[in-house]
């Protein structure tokens, strides 16, 4: 094993832990705020608010994002209407596409991670906001919504440090984050053990600073509970 390799390539790696990082980041963005209005439709009991998000959620969770991917990234530059659309200069980049299918992607499961989350607030704390006069927006502002991201922090951490995984799987349309910087520099090189190795050290440590930071985000929200 020829352990040079890596001090070589160590600088083209990090770059590609940098587009990993923008990649998560950004789309983690995007899911949270597609996830908050329909983990509220999700708790409506109207089926005309959470039948869309429901037929959303279906579609996200119980296909493969490998799929999912190639269809927006090959799928809809078929659609002349698309190619003709504003949206065009942003979906045909292997860039902004991966964030916009990662988001869509997560969205789906942080919108039931929070869904969960509403459902398990005590009853006790909203008819407590009802008695004082709160409507329902401020309700949710004030109270329920932060006490929800409270309950929920634990699972999504954990879901964007899938998320993290996953998007490894943005190089399979020409991406060079670190799984795509990795098989760039392997080519060149035939070290694919050594490279591999470095690429996993670093995925570990991104993993680890995001377990810190969503550390640090449990006990913001859960400071009221702290002895």
């Amino acid at each position: 094993m020829d352990w040079s390799v890596i001090a070589e390539y160590y600088p083209r790696l990090l770059e590609g832990s940098w587009m990993t990082l923008k990649l998560v980041i950004l789309s983690s963005i995007l899911g949270l705020i597609l996830a908050i209005p329909m983990a509220l439709a999700r708790v409506s009991e109207s089926l005309a608010w959470n039948g869309l998000p429901r037929l959303y959620i279906f579609f996200f969770r119980g296909t493969p994002l490998l799929i999912q991917i190639f269809l927006f990234y090959y799928g809809l530059s078929q659609f002349e209407i698309v190619r003709e659309s504003a949206l065009w200069p942003y979906l045909r980049e292997p860039y902004w596409c991966a964030i916009i299918v990662l988001g869509l992607h997560t969205a789906a499961y942080v919108a039931e991670i929070l869904r969960g989350a509403l459902q398990a607030i005590p009853r006790g704390e909203v008819e407590a906001c009802r008695v004082m006069g709160m409507t329902k927006p401020t309700m949710y502002r004030r109270i329920l919504l932060p006490r929800a991201f409270g309950i929920m922090m634990p699972a999504y951490g954990n879901e964007v440090i899938l998320m993290l995984k996953g998007s490894a799987l943005a190089s399979t349309i020409t991406l060079l984050d670190l799984t795509g910087m990795a098989r760039t520099i392997i080519a060149r090189t035939y070290t694919p053990e050594e490279i591999y190795i470095a690429a996993g050290v670093l995925y570990l440590l991104i993993s680890w600073l995001f377990m810190l930071f969503f550390k640090l985000l449990d006990r913001l929200f859960n400071r009221h509970q702290m002895v």
